[in-house]
């Protein structure tokens, strides 16, 4: 071989190499959408969480709009396709809806957004600690609870829940009231209760802020009023279909998104609780966890291609 053909050969060979990746790079499927339409029912932490997975599309160069809809319409806007996604499809709670979404073909159920969700009789933690650990221990106490029970309001799925349990006296409740208001009309009694440590039963939920707020305990539920294995819940993550299927990307991002219950508790206290904006709140949780950040963006780009993690990090300096 002449030198000349030696040093062509030499030159041309990171070429032949760089070829395939290359190619290969192209090759990867790009989202078709550069938005996202999410359901948000008026709960604080479906709030918090839409606004900071938000904040992380808004870095990898999506868009993103919120839909103040409930649960039923938005399971219904879910299978037309005026709505992309909803992360807080609470079951069992709203089993009903979800198993006619499902079973539309037109939805797809990514899984669980929070680990550790649960819900049913909730007491303070002094309450508990005096012995009270299971809903069937409430009649035995009736007095020092005045007879009376808390819960959300009337037609909620939950309160008939426990409607069904005093018209079956479960649990003794027969003849106790049954007092259902809004959410902060509940919690206000709870709030009342716990300032004056006078003992206090409500259907209580977590993740929420009451559950650090009142050393909040969810009793054992035998007779599963709230749902098997003591109102265990999941808090799922559903998508129209059709568009789960056009973006691969958004789609492994909304897998991976997945929170624990204390975590998103300690985000609803401070928007919630401490009336702080939804935005500020999630863009300090974010800048405060960078690990958990990682984990959510493993593997995820922005829209064009680009490295996820990164313009998420570069984002949270500004």
């Amino acid at each position: 071989m002449t030198l000349r053909k030696a040093l062509l050969a030499a030159t041309l060979l990171p070429l032949t190499i760089a070829a395939p990746i290359a190619v290969q790079a192209q090759s990867q499927p790009q989202d078709e959408a550069d938005s996202a339409n999410f359901i948000v029912p008026p709960w604080p932490g479906v709030t918090v969480k839409t606004e900071l997975f938000s904040q992380m599309l808004d870095a990898l160069g999506y868009s993103s709009e919120v839909q103040e809809l409930s649960s039923t319409v938005g399971y219904q806007t879910l299978q037309t396709g005026d709505s992309d996604i909803f992360l807080g499809g609470w079951m069992p709670a709203q089993q009903e809806s979800y198993d006619q979404a499902v079973s539309s073909g037109k939805v797809v159920d990514l899984g669980n957004n929070v680990t550790g969700a649960q819900m049913g009789f909730a007491v303070p933690g002094y309450v508990y600690d005096a012995g009270i650990h299971s809903a069937e221990d409430l009649d035995a106490h009736r007095d020092q609870f005045g007879g009376r029970f808390y819960s959300i309001e009337s037609g909620a799925t939950v309160s008939e829940f426990i409607n069904d349990a005093h018209d079956n006296d479960t649990y003794g409740l027969g003849d106790w009231q049954i007092l259902e208001s809004s959410t902060p009309g509940m919690l206000s009694e709870v709030n009342a209760a716990f300032d004056a440590e006078r003992w206090i039963v409500w259907y209580g939920w977590t993740p929420h802020w009451m559950a650090p707020a009142y050393d909040m305990r969810i009793l054992d539920d035998p007779e599963a009023v709230y749902g098997p294995d003591n109102g265990a819940s999941d808090v799922r993550t559903i998508v129209n279909k059709a568009f789960a299927d056009a973006n691969p990307n958004l789609r492994q991002l909304l897998d991976q998104f997945v929170l624990t219950a204390d975590e998103q508790s300690a985000f609803i206290d401070g928007y919630s609780r401490q009336e702080r904006d939804a935005d500020e709140v999630a863009r300090e949780w974010l800048q405060n966890h960078p690990e958990r950040v990682a984990t959510f963006l493993e593997g995820i780009t922005t829209r064009d291609g680009e490295p996820g993690l990164a313009a998420v990090e570069s984002s949270l300096e500004e």
